[in-house]
Formats: C-alpha cells, structure tokens, sequence
C-alpha cells in the first residue's frame, strides 16, 4: 500500500511525510525529488524549457513508478492533473494536509524553486491556493488539519488510516 500526501505548496507534505513514513516503517519518496533526479534538471528549468503542462505530465508518469509500502509527498500541483489523481486514488490511500493559506506562504514566498510561488505576487499565489483547495478536498481519502506540531499531524493521520 502506498499513502500519498497533498495540499499546497508549503504545506508539510515532505516533513511530514518523513516522520509518517518511519513511524509506520515504511519508505519516503518525494516526487518531486524524483522528477529531478530522473530528469537531470531542476523543477524551476523544466518550467522553462518545457513549461508548466509538461511538468504535470512528468508527475503523471513518474507518480506510477513510486514504491510500494511508501509514503509519498506529492507537488502541490500533482493532485490537480486528473491522471495523477486517479493513479494516486488507484494504488493507495490519498491524504490531502489542509494548511492556511498564510503558512504556507510563508513557508514558500523566497522559495526560487517553487516557480508558481516565487514568480508570482502574493495575491496570485493567494489565487492558486483558492483554486486548489477543494479540487485537494474532492480527490483525497483523508482530509487532516496540517496545524500543530509534527507529531498531532501524524498522531491524527495514524487515527484515520
């Protein structure tokens, strides 16, 4: 079984998912990592070169290729391409981490490899957080409060897997 874990850029899908993942004896992977290290370019340069639809494209792909009995943070974005979502849905449990919005941003804002965040002004990124949130909402098994300490998250996810 695998345990994906969404929300917005900043959220805590990454600290998170490390603790989760050794409390239930189980690997951690980053998808984004993955994507970088698979593609021999930072996330900011895919951007560039190929643009944001390919990226999307890339977490499609590499999404299938996650380990079984892993944790996996999710990009911010992954959730919203329809293809990832069902792959997701498909092979594991989906965890959306609802953050607020102004933790997130302060966790994100001089981030320069989170290229939506980064480039853009905050009201924008404000924008993109609006839009996402439900469609996190809609497509995930477990919804949890990411707000308190690492280990109230994780306490509270352990409850509702």
């Amino acid at each position: 079984m695998k345990i994906y874990l969404c929300g917005f850029m900043g959220c805590g899908k990454s600290r998170i998912g490390r603790e989760l993942a050794k409390k239930l004896g189980m690997r951690f992977a980053d998808l984004d990592s993955y994507i970088v290290e698979h593609e021999g370019m930072t996330i900011p340069e895919i951007f560039e070169k190929y643009g944001e639809p390919h990226f999307r494209e890339l977490e499609a792909k590499y999404i299938a290729e996650m380990p079984d009995s892993s944790v996996v943070a999710l990009g911010g974005g992954a959730m919203i391409n329809e293809k990832t979502a069902e792959t997701a849905r498909a092979s594991g449990r989906v965890i959306f981490l609802d953050a607020d919005f102004e933790t997130c941003y302060e966790r994100i804002k001089n981030d320069s490899n989170r290229p939506l965040a980064y480039n853009n002004p905050k009201e924008k990124v404000r924008e993109l957080y609006e839009k996402r949130r439900p469609i996190y909402a809609q497509r995930s098994d477990i919804i949890t409060e990411a707000a308190g300490t690492p280990s109230g998250i994780i306490a509270a996810i352990k409850e509702q897997l």
